[in-house]
């Protein structure tokens, strides 16, 4: 028999693109449009003169980060898991956590990995299909299923459910793990790491890739209690003892010292979010309120793909997705405040041909 018969069929996830473009100006990847904290260019400096470091193989428990980690939030090592951005993460405890019977559930409108995982991994599925208005309501997932994951916000809705939500579909389903993905709950949500104690089925990841202005380096982290958390470093080490790398373990390590700088990030992107949606409302497009860093956004008379394509021509980069139900939607992220009044300077121009 041919190889050809025995190779895995998937369809891929497509990311964001990363074009080379002169003067871009990207909005398409949910990047922080600000640079990291200079404590990250310091920590790199000093790996510099110690670069002999890279000729060994890192900490594969990456006890330092997760001993910054718990300083800095105040949680135990034993109930925090780091690896390579929070994608990475979440197909861990995918492949750790799904092999029930019963379906996993999550929204419709989410991100559109967690369905090319599950086909990946061949456990069964059930899409939630999110309201009119793109919310989700908790009551679809008052049914037997083998578990549940929730990205809180929504993304690429924006969408945010306020933490006793979360808490009812946690109370309702005791004998599932819950993965609550939260990518983006920096810019205007309350997380649901205060309640892992409480819950033994939560399981809680985020990243350094929105909020921590590090997207290059790939950091992501997970918490739950020492159980589950011990489960999820088994299959890790099982797949790849050393994951995370030397100067992104330094990275990130020394960024959580520069807390003010974190904040001040967070409170002008937040800042430049709701005054972008006063500009959308000005030109008419229609949005789910968003608490991430990015709008989602529809115009009554201007048909999605044209305005991405329109954008694109004068260098402006947003996302357009192909999907059955928000095709006529435009995911846009939060830049820097000059970027975005360059992006309304363009919609007004092509609005008003």
């Amino acid at each position: 028999m041919n190889w050809r018969e025995y190779v895995k069929e998937v369809t891929p996830y497509v990311p964001g693109e990363q074009p080379k473009i002169n003067n871009l100006i990207k909005l398409n990847t949910n990047e922080n449009p600000y640079p990291p904290s200079k404590m990250a260019k310091e920590a790199l400096l000093k790996m510099a003169e110690d670069y002999d470091c890279l000729r060994r193989y890192p900490k594969p428990d990456c006890d330092a980060l997760r001993d910054a980690i718990s300083e800095y939030m105040n949680i135990s090592p034993d109930k925090i898991f780091t690896g390579v951005g929070s994608d990475d993460v979440i197909f861990i405890l995918f492949t750790t956590f799904f092999h029930s019977k019963d379906p996993v559930l999550f929204a419709d409108i989410t991100y559109s990995f967690y369905e090319v995982w599950a086909d990946f991994c061949g456990f069964k599925k059930e899409l939630i299909p999110v309201k009119d208005d793109m919310s989700i309501d908790i009551n679809d997932y008052r049914k037997e299923n083998g578990g549940i994951v929730i990205a809180n916000p929504n993304a690429p809705t924006g969408e945010l459910l306020p933490l006793s939500k979360i808490e009812e579909v946690l109370e309702f389903n005791k004998d599932s793990v819950v993965i609550v993905d939260e990518a983006y709950i920096d810019f205007g949500g309350e997380s649901a790491v205060k309640l892992i104690d409480k819950y033994d089925n939560l399981i809680v990841t985020q990243t350094y890739s929105k909020s921590r202005n590090l997207a290059g380096l790939r950091i992501g982290m997970a918490f739950a209690n020492p159980e589950l958390i011990a489960k999820i470093k088994a299959v890790k080490f099982s797949i790849n003892s050393y994951t995370l790398n030397e100067p992104s373990l330094r990275v990130a390590s020394a960024i959580l010292k520069d807390d003010a700088y974190f904040k001040e990030c967070c409170e002008k992107v937040i800042k430049t979010r709701e005054w972008s949606m006063e500009e959308f409302k000005k030109l008419g497009f229609k949005f789910p309120e968003s608490k991430a860093n990015f709008v989602f956004v529809t115009h009554p008379e201007i048909n999605a793909n044209e305005l991405y394509a329109a954008l694109r021509e004068r260098s402006i980069l947003v996302r357009h997705f192909s999907i059955p139900k928000i095709d006529n939607y435009l995911r846009i992220s939060i830049g820097t405040d000059e970027e975005m009044k360059a992006l309304f300077a363009a919609l007004k121009e092509i609005i008003k041909r």
